[in-house]
C-alpha cells in the first residue's frame, strides 16, 4: 500500500497509508494530512489514486506545492519523490516499495474514528491522543504516565524511536529516543506544550525522569524505568 512519510527539519512526524481514490492534505483539520502550518493553504493539495498510480495535484495553494524541487500543478508520483509544502518534505514511498520500508523514525497517523494507542487518550476531547509510533526497535525502558483528566493513572511506554502525543490541529509534540536518552519537541498546533511550566518549541528539548509535560489542557509525566 503507498504511503507519505511527513518529516520538518529531518524529523519524521507521521506516516499516513494511501488508503482512499481521494486523500487531502491541508492546514484545516477536517483534511486527510494535516499540516497545521501557516505557509499550508487551507486546502492546500489532494492525491488521486488509481490502482498503483498516485497523482499530486496542486489546489490553487497560496505558497505552492513543490515535487522533487519544482513547482508542480497536477503530476504522476514516482517511488521515491519529495512533496514539498512550506517547511515540511513529504517523501512518497510507491506500493511496492512500502511493503520492505523501514518503520525506524516512523509516526503513524491514527486513522479517523480509530481508538487511541495504549489507553492513553479517552474519548473525550481532554485528552490528548497518541497518534502511535514506529516499530521494530526494541524496549526501551521508558514511559509517559498521565497526571490529568479521564485517562489519570494510565501508561505508556516508549517502546519506539518517536512517539507523537497531543490533538492534531491543536497541538502536538514529539518525545524521541536518542543515543544520550529522550528528548521531546513541538511538532505543530497553536497550543504550545511546556516543560515544567516551560514552553517547549521546536528545538529539541532533553528530558529527565520525573520532568511533567503539559499538552493541550492534560499532564503527563517522563519516566525512565
Amino acid at each position: 500500500m503507498p504511503k507519505m512519510i511527513v518529516s520538518i527539519d529531518e524529523v519524521v512526524i507521521k506516516e499516513v497509508q494511501l488508503t482512499k481514490d481521494r486523500t487531502t492534505l491541508g492546514r484545516r483539520p477536517y483534511n486527510d494530512i494535516v499540516i497545521d502550518n501557516l505557509a499550508v493553504s487551507g486546502e492546500h493539495a489532494v492525491l488521486q489514486m488509481t490502482g498503483g498510480d498516485v497523482v499530486l495535484e496542486d489546489l490553487n495553494s497560496t505558497n505552492g506545492t513543490y515535487l522533487n524541487g519544482k513547482a508542480i500543478k497536477k503530476q504522476q508520483l514516482q517511488n521515491g519523490d519529495t512533496v514539498e509544502v512550506g517547511k515540511y518534505k513529504i517523501k512518497f514511498v510507491g506500493d511496492s516499495a512500502a511493503n520492505n520500508f523501514d518503520k525506524t523514525m516512523v509516526v503513524m497517523a491514527r486513522p479517523a474514528g480509530a481508538k487511541a494507542v495504549s489507553g492513553l487518550a479517552s474519548a473525550t476531547s481532554n485528552a490528548p491522543t497518541v497518534m502511535s509510533d514506529s516499530s521494530g526497535m526494541g524496549a526501551f525502558h521508558a514511559a509517559i504516565k498521565v497526571l490529568s483528566g479521564t485517562a489519570s493513572g494510565r501508561e505508556v511506554p516508549l517502546t519506539k524511536v518517536v512517539t507523537t502525543v497531543g490533538k492534531p490541529g491543536v497541538a502536538v509534540a514529539a518525545i524521541t529516543r536518542r543515543q544520550a536518552g529522550f528528548v521531546v519537541h513541538h511538532v505543530e498546533g497553536a497550543g504550545n506544550p511546556t516543560l515544567n511550566g516551560a514552553p517547549i518549541n521546536q528545538t529539541p528539548v532533553a528530558l529527565k525522569s520525573g520532568d511533567v509535560i503539559e499538552l493541550a489542557g492534560t499532564k503527563m509525566q517522563f519516566m525512565l524505568l
